[in-house]
């Protein structure tokens, strides 16, 4: 697969998936490795701020240093006391203006797409280098897990996290061949059901496990029917939740040497 993506243009696809998506910097890393350049970058929720890094060039090690820092929660947690989420974003954005500044979508090394809902249609909504937009307002709209972060308005509309549409966005590639990294993927939830003595632990991990079978299931239907060629990456993740950030270095790790594994799929 290595040399197939040496050969030719691909996309690379970063789903969402909270702190899991830093499983993401993991294959980065051996994305530079190899010396693999993608053509374009697609990105949902965590996996959006990650690419978006990642098109305006900076290196795995770079984007390593920004998680380390935003991961200390006093850096970005600000709670609200009124609308419609427990997180303010006001210390989250200005953490987004410092890394992109004024740049706009067109303004990127590699071409960029991050893909958000918008929560008044709930249809989707990609940003592109098309739209005259600030990379930070496209991530504050793709990351706004709806409830947690605030949602983000753009031109009058309100978007919250692209998972709600597609997590995986192969759909939004612009080239036939895909490489895509799916940390909501078949490797994130146990086989076995929860079985805790406390029944307010079990209540939790089922509702995490089926928000993650939600999404999954998604993405299989959205693969099933794909003409792209996809080459797919699904770290292990089950062992870990979505808002463990501080496990940053044993999530990473999850990613490392899974490219040289990579396998085409047949829908």
């Amino acid at each position: 697969m290595i040399n197939i993506l040496k050969r030719n243009p691909f996309t690379v696809v970063l789903s969402g998936g909270g702190a899991l998506g830093i499983a993401h910097l993991g294959v980065l890393h051996d994305i530079e490795e190899y010396g693999l350049v993608p053509s374009e970058i697609v990105g949902t929720s965590m996996g959006g701020i990650i690419g978006a890094c990642l098109a305006i060039g900076m290196k795995e090690r770079e984007i390593y240093g920004q998680i380390c820092d935003f991961v200390k929660v006093s850096n970005w947690i600000k709670f609200s006391f009124s609308g419609n989420a427990i997180v303010d974003n006001d210390r989250i954005a200005a953490i987004f203006e410092e890394l992109f500044s004024d740049r706009k979508m067109h303004q990127t090394q590699i071409p960029l797409k991050l893909i958000t809902t918008n929560l008044k249609t709930g249809h989707k909504r990609v940003f592109t280098s098309n739209d005259d937009l600030f990379i930070r307002d496209a991530i504050l709209a793709t990351m706004a897990i709806p409830g947690v972060f605030e949602e983000h308005t753009i031109e009058g509309e309100v978007y919250g996290d692209g998972f709600l549409c597609e997590n995986l966005g192969v759909s939004e590639a612009e080239h036939d061949l895909v490489l895509a990294v799916d940390v909501l993927g078949e490797g994130s939830f146990e086989k076995a059901l929860p079985d805790n003595f406390f029944k307010t632990h079990n209540v939790m991990e089922m509702f995490e496990r089926s928000m993650r079978l939600l999404i999954y299931n998604q993405t299989r239907t959205t693969l099933a029917y794909t003409k792209r060629r996809i080459i797919l990456i699904e770290p292990d993740t089950k062992a870990f939740s979505t808002y463990q950030f501080h496990k940053h270095a044993q999530i990473r790790e999850l990613g490392l040497g899974l490219l040289a594994q990579a396998k085409e799929i047949v829908p």
